[in-house]
């Protein structure tokens, strides 16, 4: 049993700026190991396509070593003379303008996606997985049924998506990120965005889908998931399903959700109900088309309502103007 008092890690590590920083490293070289993995399996020695845009690592964001942090710092490095031509490219006002220059290039480029599904999951499996199969099919007939596939454009769970996708003729989409390593695009991928930052990255993911289809997967999909939640749980979107493939691998996290948040009264038990487990693609999809044929009604409706309330009424009009008076009504 861990010393009372001394605070350690969630792994039984002794808490420390040294094991943070140590344990940051070492994630970032095991999300690139992990993303290599999925590309191996898939019979690539190394990423299927290079096209991601040629620009340096905005790294002013990533590792707080590698720039000054306080005002002495930046002052004591322009005194050396390590002032770079390019600092300005580093400030908030021109990361501003970054963010702002990509949520218009995504919004260009998916500007006619009206009908789309976002799928996520482990970039690490390989198609003999049994996942990938799965996720190849419920992607291909969700394009047969018009659906275009958004994935995260990487290997595994992703790369299975848009390949089932472009099978069953659908638009198959690519949200790539930048990340500290070079990340390759899947080759099934026709549609590829590349995106800087992940807040930009996931409007896009939310804007132009109907529903997520969350695959086994790790710290990105449990994130992309708690965020569709969120967002549902707020009211910020509607008729939203959120399928958990899976129930062997999901069942602990729903287990510990009833008893210890729930219980706690952290979350209300219809939250529970807003996320559906299964194993099978055909129950998937159906679930899917369902909630798209409900959006589609409601907005039909609030379309029409708001039509009504813009036209004219001519008879309440004319019922409300006024009257002349008596007298006047008499001298005629």
């Amino acid at each position: 049993m861990p010393r009372r008092g001394v605070p350690r890690t969630a792994g039984g590590k002794k808490m420390g700026p040294e094991v943070l920083a140590r344990a940051g490293r070492q994630a970032v070289e095991g999300v690139r190991e992990r993303t290599e993995i999925g590309h191996r399996e898939a019979g690539r020695l190394r990423g299927a396509r290079r096209d991601v845009a040629e620009r340096p690592i905005d790294d002013a964001i990533r590792d707080p070593y590698l720039t000054p942090v306080t005002e002495d710092e930046k002052l004591l490095t322009l005194s050396q003379g390590g002032a770079r031509p390019d600092d300005f490219t580093r400030t908030d006002t021109w990361r501003l303008m970054r963010i702002t220059g990509e949520f218009i290039e995504g919004f260009d480029r998916l500007a006619g996606v009206t009908k789309a599904v976002t799928v996520f999951g482990s970039a690490r499996i390989g198609p003999s997985d049994p996942w990938y199969g799965v996720a190849q099919e419920v992607s291909r007939l969700l394009a047969k049924e018009g659906f275009a596939i958004i994935t995260g454009a990487g290997p595994g769970i992703m790369e299975a998506a848009n390949r089932g996708g472009r099978e069953g003729g659908g638009r198959s989409i690519g949200c790539n990120i930048e990340l500290p390593f070079e990340q390759h695009a899947n080759p099934y991928v026709d549609t590829l965005i590349n995106f800087r930052y992940f807040l930009v990255r996931k409007m896009m993911f939310i804007k132009y889908s109907t529903a997520f289809l969350i695959f086994p997967g790790g710290f990105g999909t449990l994130d992309e998931l708690f965020e569709a939640l969120t967002l549902i749980q707020t009211g910020k979107i509607y008729q939203f399903p959120v399928v958990l493939f899976g129930r062997y691998y999901w069942a602990g996290l729903v287990r510990w959700l009833q008893a210890r948040a729930l219980r706690e009264g952290k979350i209300a038990a219809t939250d529970i109900d807003l996320m559906m487990m299964t194993d099978d693609p055909a129950q998937a999809v159906k679930v899917v088309l369902e909630a798209y044929a409900a959006q589609t009604r409601l907005a039909r409706e609030r379309a029409e309502r708001e039509r009504e309330a813009d036209t004219p009424r001519p008879l309440a009009a004319a019922a409300k103007a006024p009257r002349p008076a008596k007298s006047a009504r008499r001298r005629s």
